[in-house]
């Protein structure tokens, strides 16, 4: 907690937005939703629940194809663009927000491959911070995933694992 704190703070941060679809953790338990919006409190910092519009298992059945996540599936939900609404007027009036999740390399969570494509293809500027607390660029994160291979269709991405649809329970990973 105290070195999430510590990043926090390095980078000018006021609000967490929570996109875990199960804001839950068994190994972390600190990291949970009520002592995690507790300690964000202590520390002066916001906490505010988004799973429900942006969290990386949404509960539509329409938004898995072969048992994965298909974000472009999920970009079309009236609740992921509510969501994204939410984090843009947040972006307009210039509050400094962290998006979390419970994956802490981007390439490997939906805040990078759902979220921030969305975000930085509006104009928004997306930076990662790395478990080590440096940034990332959005487009760095991407061009890891894709190994630096533009693609003539476009690049859709999926959740890395398989899910039975409408179980947001248990940890979740991008």
């Amino acid at each position: 907690m105290d070195e999430l704190l510590g990043n926090l703070r390095r980078h000018g941060v006021a609000f967490v937005v929570d996109v875990r679809s199960s804001p839950h953790s068994r190994f972390n338990p600190d990291f949970s939703r009520l002592p995690l919006e507790s300690a964000l409190a202590e520390a002066g910092l916001r906490y505010v629940f988004m799973g429900d519009l942006l969290g990386g298992r949404p509960q539509d059945p329409a938004c898995y194809r072969d048992g994965k996540v298909d974000y472009e599936r999920v970009k079309m939900t009236a609740a992921f663009r509510r969501g994204i609404d939410r984090l843009k007027d947040a972006w307009r009036k210039e509050l400094r927000i962290c998006i979390l999740c419970s994956e802490g390399q981007p390439e490997r969570c939906h805040r990078s491959k759902l979220i921030g494509t969305v975000l930085d293809g509006s104009g928004i500027p997306v930076q990662h911070i790395a478990p080590d607390g440096s940034l990332r660029s959005q487009e760095e994160v991407v061009r890891r995933l894709t190994g630096g291979q533009k693609s003539l269709f476009g690049t859709a991405f999926t959740s890395r694992k398989r899910y039975r649809p409408g179980t947001a329970g248990g940890a979740e990973s991008g």
